[in-house]
């Protein structure tokens, strides 16, 4: 097909591409609002060797995980719930609670995600405060050279929290995009059906490889009382046939 083939079956049915797409966004959007919104909150804690030494700071790269696993423990969690007065089990807290080390600038980021903003605030908060409690009861068995500190970068609650899900501008504009790459799907099926139908003279020069010099115009059609005349010679016999 040519380029102006494309325009105008664009131009015919370029309203079903539109529709598909309305609709789609539409039902995009009201899933998104029918869902629960899941809001998340987080902050950063920076471990902090004693002293600048290039061994020990190395070993800290290490123990970033070393650190992740023991936050997400049971008990952790337990004493986590038991400091904010959480109603629910570990598990829950668990399932809620995301860490993620970065030995590049020994940091670990402490997010949670909860249907209620101030649950993720307190499981967040609470969490880091309990670790930084944990290190510090370790420092004070060590020598002050050894010790590894633990500080939170900023508190959650300056931080404040987002909404994780549902994203609606972000699905309603995917349903959209879908709906449309769906509609022109559609387009061009309904003109490979009717590819063999001829309705111009394009039509006609694309399947028979010819040039078309001229075309009868259509008829103008006929008055009421020819359309009667000739139904009426077909229902009356002629005289001398009798």
């Amino acid at each position: 097909m040519e380029l102006r083939d494309y325009i105008r079956l664009f131009y015919r049915r370029g309203w079903i591409a539109i529709l598909v797409a309305v609709i789609a966004a539409g039902v995009a959007y009201g899933v998104s609002e029918m869902q629960t919104p899941v809001y998340s909150a987080y902050t950063r804690l920076s471990v902090q060797p004693a002293r600048a030494d290039w061994g020990l700071s190395n070993t800290l790269k290490d123990l970033l995980r070393n650190y992740v696993a023991n936050i997400q423990t049971h008990t952790t969690a337990q004493e986590v719930i038991d400091r904010a007065q959480l109603d629910m089990s570990t598990s829950d807290l668990l399932s809620k609670l995301y860490l993620s080390p970065d030995a590049s600038t020994f940091t670990i980021k402490i997010e949670a995600r909860d249907t209620d903003p101030e649950v993720a605030y307190a499981i967040v908060d609470t969490v880091a405060k309990v670790f930084i409690d944990q290190r510090n009861a370790w420092n004070a068995k060590q020598d002050k050279r050894d010790r590894i500190d633990v500080v939170m970068l900023d508190s959650v609650y300056n931080l404040g929290y987002q909404q994780y899900k549902p994203k609606t501008k972000i699905n309603t504009l995917a349903g959209g995009l879908f709906g449309l790459m769906v509609g022109f799907l559609v387009i061009f099926f309904l003109e490979w059906l009717e590819q063999g139908n001829i309705r111009t003279h394009d039509d006609v020069e694309r399947l028979l490889g010819v040039t078309v010099l001229g075309q009868i115009p259509a008829h103008a059609g006929t008055s009421h009382a020819d359309a009667e005349q000739r139904k009426s010679s077909k229902l009356i016999p002629h005289p001398h046939k009798i």
